[in-house]
């Protein structure tokens, strides 16, 4: 089974079932985010984790074999999504990014922000005037060496 095929299966799982990240995540004990991103292939669960998913959706061994696998992330793609949330992210790196940056190296020094010792969560904001989207991104700061 491809990364592909078990992405439309675990889709479909979660469509048959009613369920939402939140509670695929809770099953197995990891975040909605994180959870999402393996079901879409873009990260690999240990085989427990993919056992507790699979059965929670009830997928077979072919699911969880999938979910195991290291994936080669972030090639669906050659060009900017075209996805209009997904491009507001490239946006935001595009107009935002230099500041950050900046931001981060005035406060940390020379480095990056890992994004493989890393979490993200999603939050809502009700406000009147439109609900608010919270994203907070959280990765270990890891500075560039010097030799």
């Amino acid at each position: 089974m491809t990364k592909l095929e078990m992405t439309e299966a675990i889709i479909s799982a979660k469509i048959q079932k009613g369920s939402t990240w939140v509670e695929i995540g809770s099953a197995i004990g990891l975040s909605d985010i994180f959870t999402a991103s393996a079901c879409l292939g873009q990260n690999s669960l240990s085989k427990e984790d993919a056992t507790k998913l699979a059965s929670f959706l009830d997928l077979g061994d072919d699911v969880i074999t999938a979910l195991t696998v290291c994936p080669m992330k972030a090639t669906d793609t050659d060009l900017v999504s075209k996805d209009p949330l997904i491009y507001r992210f490239y946006e935001i790196a595009y107009v935002y990014g230099g500041a950050i940056k900046e931001c981060i190296h005035e406060k940390f020094g020379d480095g990056i922000m890992s994004a493989i010792d890393f979490t993200c969560d999603v939050s809502k904001q009700e406000d009147p005037k439109g609900d608010r989207v919270i994203v907070t991104m959280n990765g270990k700061f890891l500075p560039y060496k010097k030799w």
